[in-house]
């Protein structure tokens, strides 16, 4: 009988679950947006951590229900895991997002797409040079530069200037980090429990902290009418689900080979944009090549991600 790290390492399983999770966090870009326009906010850093935490409650709230309903019992993380629910949910949900927002509402869209991507490369240097749970190889590092530069494809014609600021693109490099770091910690605590569990508690405890600041901000949500609420569960589902199998690929796979794919996220995130927001357009070769590029990368670092070029002295 298949266990299931042999399942969940088999390259068809990692591709679709991956892939899945990409298309999901692409399809946020422009539910983001929409869902901003139906609860009436307009960018405001504390309207959209409101928005936030409300969003991630719920995510957490589903995974702790489909949990405790396949376990037929009410799933909690161990009594010595709390410790891990807490430091996941600071780094990936609480200081990640906080950063996130306020970042992204003092950066130019295009920017921000861009520095988003390096976060791939953060996540593999974090991997291989502080937790030293993989070799860095050229072949990682030409991979992540091909997925950077395929994010910078797609996003040719936009405004992009050299200007910087601490509170705007240094905080989305913050973001960056936190992420990195937290896909870092997902894998270490998976030696200890669940995945989706922790995956949900720590949902639970970002989302309730959010809300707080963005209260404490004087933000607030107008839902213009019950479709805002449809998008917010789907919103929150995208979350739910996509961390979820991210977390159990991670238990299983190298962090290269995983955070590879979230290279296609702002790519689709494009994707999406032009088909359900009609922002740019899909037939453009740059899309095309982007795509090709992202998928070069990918493949690159999943199939020769820890070969060693090895260099004849003599």
């Amino acid at each position: 009988m298949l266990n299931k790290e042999s399942f969940f390492t088999k390259t068809w399983v990692v591709f679709l679950l991956a892939f899945l999770s990409c298309a999901l966090w692409g399809s946020a870009f422009p539910c983001v947006k929409i869902g901003y326009r139906l609860f009436g906010i307009g960018g405001a850093w504390n309207d959209s951590l409101l928005y936030a935490g409300v969003r991630f409650l719920l995510a957490g709230v589903m995974i702790i229900v489909f949990c405790s309903c396949k376990q037929k019992r009410f799933v909690l993380p161990g009594r010595t895991n709390w410790k891990y629910v807490l430091v996941l949910s600071l780094f990936q949900t609480i200081g990640q997002y906080i950063f996130y927002y306020i970042g992204l509402y003092r950066t130019a869209g295009i920017k921000a797409s861009v520095i988003n991507s390096t976060g791939v490369f953060l996540s593999i240097l974090t991997a291989c040079f502080l937790f030293k749970l993989e070799r860095f190889t050229l072949f990682k590092f030409i991979g992540c530069i091909l997925g950077v530069f395929g994010v910078i494809l797609v996003n040719l014609g936009g405004e992009f200037t050299f200007s910087f600021s601490f509170t705007g693109e240094g905080f989305l490099i913050l973001s960056c980090v936190l992420s990195a770091l937290a896909g870092n910690f997902s894998k270490l605590f998976s030696r200890y429990e669940d995945p989706v569990t922790l995956s949900g508690w720590q949902f639970l405890v970002g989302g309730i902290i959010l809300i707080a600041v963005g209260l404490a901000g004087g933000g607030s949500l107008h839902p213009a009418s019950p479709l805002a609420f449809v998008m917010l569960t789907y919103l929150a589902l995208i979350s739910a689900v996509a961390f979820s199998l991210m977390g159990i690929l991670l238990k299983y796979n190298p962090v290269s080979r995983v955070s590879s794919y979230k290279t296609l996220t702002p790519v689709l995130g494009f994707v999406f944009s032009a088909i359900f927001l009609s922002e740019g357009s899909l037939l453009r070769v740059e899309t095309f090549v982007a795509l090709i590029v992202t998928s070069l990368g990918i493949f690159l670092i999943n199939r020769y991600g820890d070969q060693q070029i090895k260099i004849n002295k003599k």
